[in-house]
């Protein structure tokens, strides 16, 4: 049975520790800028086969994510006006969400995404759940790209569809609600409609130099792909499809850390994380607009309610 807590509680938990004040702590995590090594194809369903290509980052605490930056390529002279869609979906690691009594169709699952997504993390700017901006960057090229060769094994081994050039985009995303997950270790996975040609998801260094490094003890694990052919498998973009080197993606995400919110399905998540943003925020006004839920209702319905359900 779901707990729920009224706004009235709400207010008065945030109303006891107002006076705190407490700065929020900001979270950020970047793998960087293109490195100019790989394109590799991510794209929802209706233009051809749903592909989609996930790289991981890690929290060490609860953290509500409010926005991410991706960047890809998209064919030259093709305007950014033509991305109609933005899709973001997060997963955990394998076996989590998985049927491990199936017999895999690719070489290895181990530190693959999961089978399925994380359902309530899901968000889309068809739904309302996700906003973007894109911008044109330049034109850029790439040594190697992943469009079709997405095989099962043993014909997995493809090494890449060749080089391409393209216009460089940059894909600001908010959303909307912001994602309220448990500290842990996650894959991101964007999906991006262009309305003539394709969306490259562009690769950055591996291992990460110019942006956040992984907590320790957590291994930046490489970047994996999967076709609605492959699905619910996926395969290693460096390891298995173009039999050399690694690869990260290029993506950034920002928000807050929640430090000391409830466990998720413990029977005193609710109010813990309730003291916890109310230490944090100082208000449940002010907590509600820094975190990027609409209002108190939508912070306790789509925030903390989610969050201490997983």
């Amino acid at each position: 049975m779901t707990t729920r807590i009224s706004v009235t509680v709400l207010t008065l938990a945030f109303a006891v520790c107002s006076a705190a004040g407490a700065q929020a702590d900001r979270f950020s995590f970047s793998t960087g800028s293109p490195d100019g090594k790989l394109g590799a194809l991510s794209r929802p369903s209706g233009q051809g086969l749903e592909t989609e290509t996930a790289d991981d980052f890690a929290l060490t605490q609860a953290t509500v994510v409010s926005g991410a930056t991706i960047h890809g390529l998209i064919p030259t002279g093709t305007p950014v006006s033509s991305i109609a869609r933005v899709e973001v979906e997060i997963y955990h690691i394998f076996p989590l969400d998985s049927d491990t009594a199936r017999t895999p169709s690719v070489t290895s699952r181990v530190n693959s995404p999961s089978d399925v997504e994380i359902d309530t993390a899901t968000r889309d700017s068809n739904n309302s759940t996700l906003s973007f901006i894109a911008t044109q960057i330049s034109s850029f090229a790439v040594l190697n790209t992943v469009i079709n060769g997405i095989n099962k094994a043993p014909n997995q081994l493809t090494h890449g569809e060749g080089p391409a050039t393209g216009e460089q985009v940059e894909i600001d995303i908010t959303f909307t609600p912001p994602l309220f997950l448990p500290a842990g270790h996650y894959f991101f996975r964007p999906e991006v409609q262009v309305g003539s040609g394709d969306f490259l998801f562009l690769s950055a260094p591996r291992p990460i130099t110019s942006g956040t490094p992984f907590p320790a003890g957590t291994t930046d694990l490489q970047a994996w792909i999967r076709n609605a052919n492959l699905n619910p498998d996926w395969s290693r973009i460096g390891t298995d499809i173009i039999g050399a080197g690694t690869f990260n993606m290029t993506f950034s995400l920002s928000g807050n850390t929640i430090p000391g919110a409830g466990k998720p399905g413990q029977a005193n998540c609710h109010g813990q994380t309730v003291s916890a943003m109310a230490e944090e925020f100082g208000g449940i006004d002010a907590s509600a607009s820094t975190l990027g839920y609409s209002s108190v209702s939508a912070l306790q319905d789509d925030g903390i309610r989610v969050f201490c359900g997983q």
